[in-house]
């Protein structure tokens, strides 16, 4: 695949603006604004300085083109012939409007065309903002300012990149970038260029959709060499994968779940809000990646130290408690009257006294945290002085170094930690984190990031089949069974004479099921616990149809469990593994991964679950064969991997879990491609 190289468009030493109008004088006035040294072109056949591309003195570093799609179109090709180092398009009106103009989708293969080689970002964008050299191709307002060192965000929304722009939380941002309709360069290949800069310290993504897997993958391979941590807010979940699904697996592994495994596989942090976002960068730009999550917590409130807990439930983070020797460097610092914990309320006692509340935090980073976090709210600098919180900072400071570890300063709302304060604090290695719950999702994520991992294998890409078919349950058992599935004994019958043959090549108790239904239980074509001939009769005059299953039961289970594989057209072969039986999706207990997977990576996902209490052994009942489940899983792999480009959806529901086996007590397939 053609890599193209995207320095000189991304950090140019001259920059060409083309169109007139609001749209150019924005671009001009914002190189002014960020302090753009090198050379700077207007070209426009009217109002110049210089009339037509071919006027200008040199070939741009970087052009930005801001006029209509069709001269877009012409000027690109007149770029690129001359050898400019990279082009934004602004114009809109190109394959995302291909609904409402009947000929996007061709001006966009034009336009692609007309550039060639030549990189190019956009159309229907806004172009980047590069606060380290001050080169703004930039199109409106912009609230930045240049910084020597910071992160990159890459966006898909324009209009959420101003926002950005317009932090006030402390961020040093060196790039700011939207990608528009990624009509030649795709996000992941103008965030690998990114992070190329020795400048930049971490890289966000606001993305709608993933595009390109294998890109995706390359970028996390070299995040990972550089020690760059990536964080991504995914946004847009899709129900594609969902629209002709049969399946329980297909109802919890739709878009979503497939984005969150391949963000997971690639090791990208995922957040949940541009809150989330920005705190996160922050956290990683000062202090980088946390080697584990546990944190310890110092507030000189109990109502700030409740929240604190709280706001931790359900999160990823632990407070270890506290030992002697914390309890002792603690007792020193404030005295008998404070109860110790972790998250702890050192009260009021040592307020301004920054002596004892360095020695007390100190106290508490001895051992096992890994940050120290803060509780401190400063007061609005328009009404309140804030001289009374100048011992917390300096204290803070003095624990981090006795400690040699990293602490952050969390304000409890994100309005009570002032832009220049958080400034300030990072000036001095002290992370500034705005708003509780912000600032616990970014510890955790940057726990999470911290995490040793082992470099994946590629992606299985997706690959939908043509019209595919569903399979009997028998026929999808026995597919199964080829490539190593454990099933039940059985057999098909179609009329009482088999019935009868069943009942004596197999053993009591025996189930019987109606052929043709997707969800058996729920339409009443199951019947379980058959003990005799009788029975067996009875049951299938009941059940009525044409065709039926007869299959041994299986005895002693632990418990049931989902294992099942579909398509998503976006991110892979997703493969869920869940809480099986009738109530799937009520229980809603499942984790999704992207195949292939290893035997590791199996065992860590069913320990997720909350299942895994049972396949553990709860309350003395025994633990499920934790092998057999793995190997019943990995043969399901073994299974798609043979049929890829024809696979649509793969479900066992339920896995039948005993103390040694694995068994897929039901089964559905549906196929495409010859039979």
């Amino acid at each position: 695949m053609l890599m193209r190289d995207l320095a000189r468009l991304l950090r140019p030493r001259s920059v060409a603006v083309i169109g007139g109008g609001a749209v150019a004088r924005f671009v001009v006035a914002n190189c002014g604004k960020i302090g753009f040294a090198g050379d700077l072109w207007q070209v426009h056949p009217e109002r110049g300085p210089f009339r037509r591309i071919a006027e200008l003195p040199a070939a741009p570093d970087a052009a930005f083109v801001g006029v209509n799609r069709a001269a877009s179109v012409e000027i690109v090709g007149q770029l690129a012939a001359m050898g400019a180092g990279g082009a934004v398009v602004y114009a809109s009106g190109f394959r995302e409007a291909d609904a409402e103009t009947g000929d996007g989708a061709d001006m966009q293969a034009r336009l692609v065309g007309a550039a060639g080689a030549m990189p190019l970002i956009g159309p229907n964008c806004y172009g980047f903002l590069n606060y380290l050299d001050g080169a703004a191709l930039w199109p409106d307002q912009q609230g930045g300012r240049r910084v020597d060192r910071g992160v990159a965000i890459l966006t898909q929304s324009s209009n959420i990149a101003i926002n950005l722009t317009m932090q006030r939380r402390g961020l040093p941002i060196a790039y700011v970038v939207t990608a528009g309709n990624q009509a030649q360069t795709g996000l992941a290949e103008i965030a690998a260029a990114l992070i190329e800069d020795r400048r930049v310290t971490a890289l966000g993504l606001h993305v709608e959709g993933v595009g390109d897997i294998a890109a995706l993958e390359r970028l996390a391979a070299r995040a990972r060499a550089l020690a760059k941590p990536v964080v991504a807010l995914k946004v847009g979940a899709s129900d594609r994968s969902r629209a002709a699904a049969v399946s329980h697996t297909a109802s919890l592994a739709g878009s979503e779940a497939g984005a969150r495994a391949l963000f997971d596989r690639l090791g990208i942090g995922r957040v949940g809000s541009l809150q989330a976002l920005l705190e996160t960068l922050k956290l990683l730009h000062v202090i980088g990646p946390l080697p584990h999550p546990q944190i310890a917590a110092m507030s000189c409130s109990g109502g700030e130290a409740s929240l604190v807990a709280d706001a931790a439930m359900g999160r990823a983070l632990e407070f270890p408690d506290l030992d002697e020797t914390q309890r002792n460097g603690l007792a020193e610092a404030l005295g008998p009257r404070v109860a110790l914990a972790n998250p702890l309320d050192y009260h009021t006692y040592v307020w301004g006294d920054t002596a004892r509340m360095t020695g007390a935090f100190a106290a508490m980073m001895r051992g096992a945290p890994a940050l120290g976090l803060v509780i401190a709210d400063f007061p609005r600098a328009d009404r309140c002085s804030d001289a009374d919180w100048e011992p917390v900072i300096a204290a803070v400071a003095g624990a981090a170094e006795a400690a040699g570890k990293p602490m952050a300063i969390a304000a409890s709302l994100p309005e009570t930690m002032p832009e220049a304060t958080a400034e300030r604090l990072i000036g001095r290695g002290i992370v500034p984190l705005n708003g509780l719950e912000p600032a616990l999702d970014a510890v955790e994520t940057a726990a999470w990031l911290g995490r040793a991992r082992d470099p994946a294998a590629p992606v299985w890409p997706p690959e939908a089949p043509a019209d595919p078919r569903l399979l009997t349950e028998a026929g999808a058992k026995d597919a199964l069974a080829a490539h190593g599935v454990p099933v039940p004994a059985g057999m098909r019958c179609d009329g009482p004479a088999a019935l009868e043959a069943a009942a004596r090549a197999l053993r009591f108790p025996l189930v019987l099921k109606a052929e043709g239904l997707a969800h058996k239980t729920e339409t009443g074509g199951v019947a379980l616990g058959i003990a005799d001939v009788a029975g067996l009769r009875a049951a299938a005059q009941a059940m009525g149809g044409a065709g039926w299953l007869v299959e041994e039961m299986v005895a002693g289970a632990v418990a049931e469990l989902l294992v099942g594989v579909v398509v998503d057209p976006a991110h892979g072969y997703v493969l869920t593994l869940a809480a099986g039986g009738t109530l799937t999706e009520i229980i809603a207990d499942s984790t999704s991964l992207l195949l292939p997977v290893t035997g590791a990576e199996i065992r860590a996902a069913l320990g997720r679950l909350g299942t895994a209490a049972l396949l553990r052994g709860y309350r003395g009942r025994p633990a499920a064969g934790t092998e057999a489940i793995v190997a019943a899983v990995l043969a399901v792999q073994d299974y798609v991997g043979h049929h890829r480009g024809r696979i649509a959806e793969v479900e066992i529901n339920p896995l039948i879990c005993t103390p040694d086996r694995a068994v897929a007590a039901d089964a559905l397939i549906r196929i495409g491609g010859p039979g």
